[in-house]
Order: structure tokens, then sequence, then C-alpha cells
């Protein structure tokens, strides 16, 4: 039986006003996805509205949001789950763990538990669903964010046991193969598969590209049955029309809003650990000059970003590291707003050579948080004010995708990369190779010496591990400067009448619709 989890702290938001309330009924009609017939929910059906449609619902991609949102624990399952409340790790499709040694973990999987198509779950596809991950011939992000370099063989003990040994010792590998769905021996090795068989209370249902995504409850599911027999997926990149389709009926739960959208009442909001910031390609000039990367970072008004763009939702962000995550150090501070040493700091790397009219290509995500696009033409007017040749080019989460990852385009100039990071597993080893390390799969740059920073808090543990990677992200802070922080943000969803649900920390990359209930219940 899935865990439950304790109440996350969330609150309804206050009420709009009367006339921005009006706007948006007198645009209702204008928003419709559907006939009056099927604008009604089914007492069996819950209906989800994404801001985008997921690119694949493959399992190993599932550290990307957009993936995340909907395979993770809803249609595939790790060994372990964590819960974001606690920090807690629990038990999913193993029952137990236990260390043999600093380098092997012997799991004990759950009795009875089948795929969507019928086959049993054993330790032969726990196996094969491990190893698949870690091919690299696959490209899995998950394997890049979670596992880097590391290297991982299985060994099948019985049906119901198995040893994960690691190449180097991994205190925390029980948490990391939570992020790795598990999928029969059928799965396609060398491909990835867009819809995939897990053993999550939900299966792929219907998926019409471009316009709509259901998922079926799974019948013969292992633990607690979903209130909802069906989950309906759409996506609507604008935020005024999610929150609209809550109120008109013909969307029970809207993600990624923001105040001015116009959800009123139905609107919840909830803490995250997202930080955004501006990841920089340190190793192409301007941005090869560490005083040009530190321009950037006092030439960024956050406090007003988060005033305006944010609607005062969340804090200034200081790290890529949250609060309540291992690693996270508490000493480091937001950079102080100075567009006067912003100024200096350009004119000096100018007078020695350095090319800073070269121009610099922001990278942006339409609709990767609120308003996403007016923050990006933020950036690029300070920037723009602090001596810079800045452009914004906004994409699609895919092209977006395309600068995000190794490896990226080459025939291009230097880049601002719009960034969003969220450490959903509570340990800094999660952010730091993967975004900050020199072969990271999400890094832009990096140095042996931080290399050297991060490989000493993984193989450590307790208040040593916390305190090296803390030592990593002030060397990074004070000696590298590759990325510009911005704001923390809060986070608002709208939910209809007929909906109970919390959210969590983890909400924006992993929605599991066995915590949605029916209101009242």
């Amino acid at each position: 039986m899935t865990p439950t989890r304790p109440a996350m702290r969330f609150r309804r938001s206050s009420a709009l006003s009367t006339a921005a309330f009006l706007t948006v009924v007198l645009g209702l009609q204008a928003c419709s996805v559907g006939t009056a017939s099927d604008q009604t929910a089914s007492a069996d059906s819950i209906r989800i509205v994404l801001k985008e449609e997921p690119p694949t619902l493959e399992p190993c991609q599932s550290s990307q949001n957009s993936t995340g949102l909907v395979t993770r624990s809803n249609i595939s399952e790790g060994l372990t789950s964590r819960d974001p409340a606690t920090g807690e790790l629990n038990p999913a499709l193993a029952t137990e763990w236990q260390q043999l040694d600093e380098k092997t973990w012997l799991f004990t999987l759950r009795d009875g538990v089948k795929f969507h198509d019928g086959t049993a779950f054993d330790a032969e596809a726990a196996a094969f669903s491990i190893d698949r991950m870690m091919n690299p011939d696959l490209g899995c992000d998950v394997t890049g964010q979670f596992f880097a370099d590391q290297k991982l063989t299985t060994e099948v003990v019985s049906d119901s046991q198995l040893k994960v040994t690691s190449a180097t010792p991994d205190p925390i590998l029980p948490l990391k193969l939570s992020f790795v769905g598990i999928v029969p021996v059928t799965t396609d090795q060398q491909n990835k598969v867009r819809e995939p068989i897990g053993t999550g209370p939900y299966h792929v249902g219907a998926w019409q590209p471009g316009t709509s995504l259901t998922l079926e409850r799974f019948d013969d599911y292992w633990g607690e049955l979903p209130d909802f027999s069906t989950a309906e997926y759409s996506w609507r990149p604008e935020g005024t029309i999610r929150a609209a389709m809550v109120l008109n009926n013909e969307a029970d739960v809207a993600i990624t809003l923001s105040p001015e959208d116009g959800a009123g009442d139905s609107a919840v909001e909830y803490d995250t650990n997202e930080v955004t910031y501006m990841r920089m390609d340190a190793g192409k000039a301007p941005l090869n000059d560490i005083r040009v990367r530190e321009a950037i970072n006092y030439a960024l008004d956050k406090e007003g970003l988060l005033a305006s763009i944010f609607a005062g939702k969340g804090k200034l962000a200081t790290q890529l590291v949250p609060e309540g995550v291992t690693g996270h150090n508490p000493d480091l501070q937001p950079w102080p707003y100075d567009m006067e040493k912003a100024k200096a700091l350009i004119a000096e790397a100018k007078a020695d050579g350095v090319p800073v009219d070269e121009q610099i290509t922001i990278i942006g995500r339409t609709g990767f948080y609120p308003r996403a696009g007016e923050a990006m033409e933020v950036v690029q007017n300070s920037l723009t004010e602090a001596g810079l040749n800045v452009k914004v080019e906004m994409g699609d989460v895919n092209t977006w995708l395309q600068h995000l990852l190794r490896p990226v385009p080459t025939d291009f100039g230097p880049r601002l990369l719009m960034g969003m990071h969220g450490n959903q597993a509570g340990d800094a080893s999660f952010t730091l190779r993967n975004n900050l390390g020199s072969e990271g799969g999400q890094s832009s740059y990096g140095t042996p010496e931080l290399d050297a920073l991060i490989a000493a808090g993984e193989s450590a543990t307790g208040e040593k591990r916390a305190q090296a990677f803390a030592d990593a992200l002030a060397y990074e802070r004070e000696e590298i400067v590759r990325d510009a922080m911005m704001v923390k943000v809060g986070a608002m969803i709208a939910l209809s009448p007929v909906v109970s649900y919390e959210p969590n920390s983890a909400s924006g990359d992993e929605m599991r619709v066995a915590d949605m209930h029916r209101a009242g219940q």
C-alpha cells in the first residue's frame, strides 16, 4: 500500500478583484476545449491541464518535469519512494534493503506485483530496468541526473532478491534507485519508448498527439486503487486559459499558475524547492571572463523580479541546492543588485580586450513558469543596460532541451540558458555532479577542483557529506560563478470543487493522481 503523506503547508489564495474575475469569465467561451457534453466531469475521471504536452512518457526521461509529472508514480514506480514532506525513504517495489558492503546492496522485492501487460514483476525485471537505464547508447536523462559516471552491476539472487553493486562506494544508492522506473524485460533496450509499460496505478490509454492523453486505472495494481478510474490530461501554454478551464468546469486541476491568471477561489498556493536561474556558457567569450559573469549577477534586480514576475511568491535564491536538502549551504547570500558595479566590471573587461560586444543569446522556454517570456525580457533589459549585447530566443520544451542536455549545439555563440531546478531527492549529489560537474549531463562548465569537491561529498556520509557539498557550493560561488541565481519560487495550482488534493514540494515534477480524491472523502 502506498505510504500516506502528512499534509503540506498550503492555502487557498485570496479572491481576484471583481474586474479581473469578469475578464476571465468573459473569455471563457474562447477558452473552451470541448463541447458542452464533454465539459462535465465524470465521477470516475479527473481532468488535469498541463502547461505543455509531455514529449515522451519514457521512464528513464522522467527527471524532466514535463515527463515526470505524468510518468512518475502513476505509470512507473521505483524500488523505493521518497516522501517529499519528511525526506524519508519508503518501500515501493522493494520492501526492504540492506547494505552488504560499501559497494553492494541487497533488495528484497514485493510479491504479487504485476506489470500492465499482466506479466509478473520479479528480480529479473528489476535488474533489466537498472541495466537498461545504465545503457549509454540509450542516453537516459535519469542516468545523467542521478548516476553521472557511476556504474552499476546487478545480480539476480532469486525471484524476490536482487543485489546491486556500484563501481565506487555509494551510500545513498537506495535513494537514487527511487528514480529508476521499473519496466518489463520485453521493453526495447536500445530505443526509448514513448508509451511505457509499468507497475503503477495507471496505464497509458489513448494518446492523441497535440490534443490529449488519458491514463486508465490498473485494476490489478498491488496497492490501494486510486479514486479515479481515468486521468485525462490536456495542455494549454497560457496560464489564464488553464485557470479559466477550471472555473468553467473544463478541468479539475490546472498547474503552474500565477496570481494574475485569474483562478480566484480555486487557487491553491504551496511551497516548492524550485529555483530559477540563468546558466552561463562560461567557456565562451565574453562569458569566459569571470568579471562578466559577476557583472550579470550584479545587474539582475532579483527583488524586482520577485515582486513583478513572481508576484512576491517565493524568495531570493542563493544556490541550486535549496533548504532542506543535504548539502545546502546556509551561509550563501543572494547577490546584491548593483548596476553601477556591473557596468564597471563590463567596462574593465572591455578595456582588457574581452569582446563584451559579442552577441549573447538567452535561450528561453515558453511557459516554463508563469510569465517566463516577460522574465527573460527583464533579464535582457538589465544586461543591455550593464553594457552587454543580448537577444532572447523563446522556444518550446524540445528546442530548449537541445540547449540544456549534452551534447549541446556547437554551431552557436555564447548563451544564457533559462533554467529552473528543484532537488526532489533530498541530497545535493543529485544536483552538483549533473548540473555543475565538468561532464554533467546538464552542465555547461566545470573545473577539476570543483569535481574533486563534489566527489568528496559523494563518498562521505552524515555531517561530513553535508559539509563537503556545502564547501563545493561555496567554491562554485566564489571561484567559478557559472550561474546567475534568481528566485526560489512559490507555486500555485487551481482545483475544482470536486477535487481534494494537497500539493507538496515535489508536485512540479511528480504529480501523483493517487493522491487526488473526491472532495469530502
